[in-house]
């Protein structure tokens, strides 16, 4: 049986606009039950604080909660791949961190149970988060410029802390030396805690860090900080330099913490969201606590964040192809 071409393209034409127009309703009705959203992490770190936070202030003006359930194991890997499979209608969401959308896909490529780019829908940046090169005091350089004339004038001699093989500080490290042209050994730890304390205790020279992990040595002159990940100098640390200022921009990586929907989410909830992000991230209360933090927020748009994760992917997986990182 033929059909005549121009009743299919009038049925086709009213079966889209029908489509188009229930998505136009479901959103507008967005939201009419609780918002569930996965921290990827378990409770009481950074990320698991700033969602906590953040989503607080936003369910107020969504009116309905916004549950945050705690989903950790495998570098966050666990949480994101179900977030990734959830339906896309706004009411699973997920928390992004450089480790979930970045790290783990250039560390893991062929395991990894995720596509950061392809599985999700970017909504917002919640806050941006400092990094710090440090030394221990008996170091034998006082500021940056004398930190690299020492490290090129004793290639190998010097190592430096992480808190693991392949975690975005290691990646940073990796970075720095490919940057500059240094030859530094990498002692990776379980976490930022312990480097810290053998870069007080002189067991190890230098430590790439979360800045909130190393400001109270730096403060108590335990630690010396040498530079910083950040746009500009930062007030606490008024004589520290930026990478980007001291010539190697390509260092100059803080870390972030987003807010995620899976991909194919309607952009009109996808918006709402995002406009619900911008009215907290202005709460007074919400900046002094991101601040305690060593954090500040950002609110950038879909567009914007979705172009911030993919630069920090690619940096991601060039650092790790060129330093032939690999995981135990």
């Amino acid at each position: 049986m033929k059909i005549n071409a121009r009743i299919l393209a009038t049925a086709i034409a009213m079966a889209t606009g029908l489509a188009a127009t229930s998505a136009a309703v479901a959103a507008d009705a967005y939201p009419n039950k609780p918002i569930r959203v996965i921290v990827p992490f378990a409770p009481g770190g950074s990320t698991d604080i700033i969602a906590r936070l953040v989503t607080q202030r936003m369910a107020q003006e969504l009116g309905q909660p916004m549950v945050v359930e705690n989903k950790g194991g495998a570098g966050g890997a666990i949480g994101a791949a179900e977030a990734a499979r959830a339906a896309p209608d706004g009411y699973v969401l997920s928390i992004a961190t450089v480790s979930t959308m970045a790290v783990n896909s250039a560390c893991r490529p062929n395991d990894l149970p995720y596509d950061p780019i392809k599985d999700f829908q970017p909504i917002t940046n919640f806050a941006n988060t400092a990094n710090v090169v440090s030394v221990n005091p008996k170091f034998p350089a006082k500021d940056f410029k004398g930190f690299l004339e020492e490290l090129k004038k004793n290639p190998g001699k010097y190592s430096y802390g992480s808190s693991g093989t392949c975690g975005v500080l290691h990646l940073m490290g990796e970075s720095f030396k490919d940057a500059t042209g240094t030859d530094i050994v990498h002692v990776p730890y379980k976490g930022s805690g312990p480097a810290v304390a053998d870069a007080v205790g002189g067991q190890i020279e230098i430590i790439f860090d979360n800045l909130p992990s190393s400001m109270g040595q730096i403060q108590a002159g335990g630690l010396r900080a040498m530079a910083v990940a950040w746009p500009e100098r930062l007030k606490s640390l008024p004589d520290v330099p930026t990478f980007k200022e001291a010539g190697f921009p390509q260092v100059n990586q803080p870390v972030w913490y987003g807010l995620l929907a899976p991909a194919g989410t309607p952009m009109e909830i996808v918006n709402k969201l995002r406009d619900a992000a911008v009215v907290a991230l202005k709460d007074p209360k919400v900046i002094d606590v991101l601040a305690q933090q060593g954090s500040a927020p950002s609110g950038n748009t879909p567009e914007e964040f979705t172009k911030e994760i993919k630069e920090q992917y690619d940096w991601a997986r060039d650092i790790v192809k060129k330093s032939n990182i690999k995981l135990d």
